[in-house]
């Protein structure tokens, strides 16, 4: 008797999910506790496990498609893995020549070449990848989405899913380029968003642009339907919405406002570059600069504990300790995992946390309990060579730190024309909690940490 594979309970506040991508396809044999399905939610990944060995027998709800809590995505019948596996080794022969069969014409897809072309023309302005394109683009073959698990690998060691595939089209990226973070090295949709950003953050990227005469041939057959200029609507994923949500409510329902302040990084530079070695040499990770701005706003909060505080209905909920998240590029979009008590962690600790993050972030595996929470958060917007930003508050929080890239400027020093290496910080703030006098003052504090930061040491 076959089992239903529901969506499960996930989360308190979650209630529709995406199926984001199925590992196993009908007719598939699986041992027990093998991942099936891939569930995205608003905040985490999810991996749906076989109740027990057997085989899948239907696939209710494809990949992209929504479902709730609870509701059946797909059957699998108990114990068929072990029956089948008893009577046949050569069974399985059967099984093996099945996609021989197909194999035949798969010779046949990559003479279909159209699709690279298309996909050429569509990146046409990324044109470091133009060149790449033509060789590895036939691997990305199932631009369609019928092509989804084995008809990939004609050309690649790595597996394109279909909004992967969809997504390297639009932004002209060749599979060779894509590092896989899939099952088996699948390539997911949220590998080649992350592909895309990394070379939209590179300097060089730029400058090779000149080099793109396909512009011309992108923009000269637009009058007669050119590809390039086709469409395509894409449901948000759970997480873009939620997203979405928040970032609306926090301006709808917070007196927002935002103050600035420069830091002269010069100090905090001297002192990493010069424990660099040592530091690594003892800890196992490289020292960085967000440990010494999550210390300084555990500092600064002490001494401003309403930009540490939140709104509850019409009461103020200040709270003693300093539960820090510092924001993540993640493959499917920011997330704010919480460094939990920061104020008890020191250098060595808080690196450590924050490379764990950024490695579960970059591969989905952030957990419910580490998203939830926090009583402020660093966005660190220079790492993508931002200079000045107002930064939105993560609701409930009162407060939320911009930084930004580090640029050699000139500044009056001791009535002295220097160039230094300087630092524009944003303080986002609730006015209904935060009065101008708070938010300045934690910046003041901050900055007179990081400018001088024997005083993290010395905690004055």
């Amino acid at each position: 008797m076959s089992i239903e594979l529901k969506v499960p309970t996930v989360g308190e506040s979650i209630t529709e999910v995406l199926i984001s991508e199925w590992l196993k396809k009908e007719g598939d044999t699986v041992a027990e506790g093998e991942p099936l399905v891939v569930i995205e939610t608003d905040k985490v990944n999810v991996e749906l496990p076989a109740p027990e060995a057997g085989t899948i027998v239907k696939i209710v709800k494809g990949n992209g498609e929504s479902a709730v809590v609870g509701e059946t995505i797909g059957h699998f019948e108990p114990g068929a893995a072990q029956k089948d596996a008893k009577p046949a080794t050569p069974a399985e022969a059967p099984a093996e020549p099945a996609p021989a069969a197909p194999a035949a014409a798969a010779p046949a897809a990559p003479a279909a070449a159209a699709p690279p072309a298309q996909t050429e023309a569509v990146g046409a302005e990324t044109a470091p990848a133009e060149g790449v394109a033509p060789e590895s683009e036939p691997a990305v073959d199932p631009a369609k989405p019928e092509g989804d698990a084995s008809p990939a690998k004609a050309g690649s060691a790595a597996t394109v899913m279909p909004a992967a595939a969809r997504v390297m089209a639009q932004e002209g990226v060749a599979a060779a380029e894509v590092e896989g973070t899939g099952k088996g090295g699948r390539i997911l949709k949220e590998d080649v968003q992350r592909t895309v950003e990394a070379k939209a953050a590179q300097p060089a990227a730029a400058t090779p642009q000149p080099a793109a005469p396909a512009q011309p041939a992108a923009a000269q057959p637009a009058a007669s339907g050119d590809p390039s200029r086709q469409e395509e609507v894409v449901a948000m994923t759970p997480l873009r919405k939620r997203v979405a949500e928040r970032l609306v409510e926090a301006q709808q329902n917070a007196a927002m406002l935002t103050t600035f302040n420069e830091i002269d990084m010069s100090a905090t530079m001297e002192l990493r570059k010069k424990y660099q070695d040592a530091f690594v040499a003892k800890y196992g990770i490289k020292l960085g600069f967000m440990s010494f701005f999550v210390r300084a706003a555990v500092e600064a909060l002490k001494e401003v504990p309403q930009v540490n505080a939140s709104v509850r209905g019409t009461s103020i909920v200040y709270h003693n300790y300093q539960d820090i998240g510092v924001a993540v590029g993640g493959g499917k979009g920011l997330v704010v995992p919480i460094i939990r008590n920061a104020e008890r962690m020191g250098f060595a600790e808080l690196e450590k946390k924050i490379a764990e993050y950024a490695d579960k972030a970059k591969n989905s595996k952030l957990t419910l309990d580490e998203l939830q929470g926090g009583t402020f958060t660093i966005s660190n917007g220079g790492i993508y060579g931002s200079l000045l930003s107002t930064p939105i508050l993560n609701p409930p929080q009162s407060g939320i730190l911009g930084l930004h890239k580090i640029e050699e400027r000139p500044i009056a020093l001791n009535g002295q024309v220097v160039i230094r290496p300087m630092m524009y910080v944003a303080l986002s703030y609730d006015h209904r909690l935060i009065d101008g006098r708070e938010a300045v003052t934690f910046l003041v504090r901050l900055k007179e940490r990081i400018e001088d930061p024997a005083r993290l040491l010395l905690e004055v």
